[in-house]
């Protein structure tokens, strides 16, 4: 059956995620949704000093809103930051150093931030595939930390300062690949059997799915969203996914082509006329699951993912300098 599910993503791919798929897909698009002015808003994205967070980064701050960049590598963000803002105009432009795998330096950060600004729009897009286990210094499966507990920990610490914002949205991005997996609540940090980098990530984005499900119940007066950028040439594809790489190179969406719809749920008018909780590709809903791939499932498994996730994330509140 993964064989299966394998192979109906792969070929659903080729066909919807590539260049040639967005390409199709845009000519129903509605320019001005995203021609919109949004300065006197605030927008947060983690990961934004390369690929689809930079390339949202840049075209929300071309709109005028305040963005703020929360990135790993301080010596790369700066220079991402000044390439906004060169490129722009917009100095409203604010760069925070933050490891998304490292949970109590986001309880760290988040409290400064509630503190210190308001915010709008939150949009999860930092992430990573590592394809050997490795743990991080809190003893940590570094995808689990990165991928599910920092988009949880993130959104969780910051919901006190979007509760407050008029129009208040939460965009994660996740990926196609969730659809090969089922909620596994077992084994969160794979620990057990091989590992396999890329099922792992894809088990962390279907986490990420129903960390958005969950969320839209519980918080009525946040719009969240998830989606699926595409298949798009950035350089965490580069470095984490050689091989698939070097065969599709040629198909892949630019970085502007795979943050058109994190674009379009942070600024559009018409993303918030949908329901909360839902997965996007293209500025349309799709389903979350493939027809016959039995990724469904029970509803007692979503809940008990958010409590696990939420006694790993009060842990390290409790430690938390500062």
């Amino acid at each position: 059956m993964s064989w299966y599910r394998n192979t109906v993503w792969f070929v659903k791919g080729l066909r919807e995620y590539t260049r040639g798929g967005y390409e199709s897909a845009s000519r129903h698009f509605n320019p001005a949704d995203v021609e919109v002015d949004v300065a006197g808003r605030s927008f947060l994205v983690t990961g934004a000093n390369s690929g689809i967070g930079k390339a949202t980064a840049k075209e929300i701050a071309r709109r005028g809103g305040t963005v703020h960049l929360v990135c790993r590598n301080k010596e790369r963000a700066e220079v991402a930051k000044e390439e906004i803002v060169t490129e722009t105009g917009n100095q409203n432009i604010f760069l925070h150093i933050v490891d998304i795998s490292n949970p109590k330096a986001i309880w760290k950060f988040a409290e400064k931030f509630q503190n210190e600004h308001k915010l709008n729009v939150l949009i999860n897009n930092a992430g990573c595939m590592v394809n050997n286990r490795e743990l991080t210094e809190d003893g940590l499966e570094k995808n689990f930390a990165t991928n599910t507990l920092g988009t949880y920990i993130m959104t969780t610490a910051l919901l006190p300062l979007l509760e407050k914002a008029a129009d208040a949205r939460v965009i994660t991005v996740s990926s196609g690949g969730m659809l090969v997996q089922k909620l596994n609540i077992s084994d969160l940090q794979s620990g057990n059997g091989p590992f396999d980098g890329t099922m792992v990530y894809a088990q962390n984005k279907r986490q990420q799915v129903v960390l958005t499900e969950q969320w839209a119940k519980a918080h009525r007066n946040i719009h969240f969203s998830v989606m699926h950028p595409g298949w798009a040439d950035t350089p965490a594809v580069r470095s984490s996914m050689p091989d698939f790489y070097e065969r599709m190179k040629n198909s892949l969406r630019t970085e502007a082509q795979g943050a058109d719809t994190v674009l379009w749920l942070a600024v559009s008018a018409e993303a918030t006329k949908l329901p909360s909780g839902l997965f996007f590709q293209d500025r349309q809903p799709v389903p979350t699951h493939l027809p016959l791939a039995y990724t469904h499932s029970p509803p007692e498994d979503e809940e008990k993912l958010m409590q696990m996730l939420e006694e790993f994330s009060q842990k390290f509140k409790s430690v938390s300098p500062g």
